[in-house]
């Protein structure tokens, strides 16, 4: 069971982070070390989690933190997990 990452959520976060810690570089770093806390646990966590509204799929799913979703997939014929996109809340 491992956990992946796309280049896009790569990307989307490093963004994220950049803007973040212009404002407040603490409390980016603390909300960068939650979003790992949250993603190192994911697979024992991820059924507590809600099917994704984008997507007609179960095995899609969201994660709030602060102002974001992060959606991921679960591939339960390998077990691993893929962090496909983190996106602020509308």
């Amino acid at each position: 069971m491992n956990i992946f990452c796309t280049p896009l959520y790569e990307q989307q976060l490093k963004i994220i982070l950049e803007k973040q810690s212009k404002e407040d570089f603490e409390a980016t770093k603390k909300f960068k070390l939650y979003l790992d806390t949250i993603l190192i646990n994911l697979p024992t966590k991820a059924n507590k989690y809600k099917k994704a509204q984008l997507f007609d799929d179960e095995d899609i799913k969201e994660i709030p933190h602060e102002g974001f979703n992060i959606l991921f997939f679960i591939d339960k014929i390998s077990g691993n997990y893929l962090i496909l996109s983190i996106l602020a809340k509308s």
